[in-house]
């Protein structure tokens, strides 16, 4: 079985709301390399 419109949109949006708390963490810390690989992965996902 595969996702249906509205799971598929739940899970869009639960990543871009990640990749925003992610940013904002960053923002603060810019040297953390684990948070930029982390937000580059959540993109990569949600370019799919």
């Amino acid at each position: 079985m595969g996702l249906g419109k509205r799971d598929l949109e739940r899970k869009r949006k639960s990543i871009e709301n990640k990749i925003a708390e992610l940013e904002a963490k960053s923002r603060k810390n810019p040297l953390d390399k684990a948070l930029k690989e982390e937000i580059a992965d959540l993109k990569k996902k949600l370019s799919k």
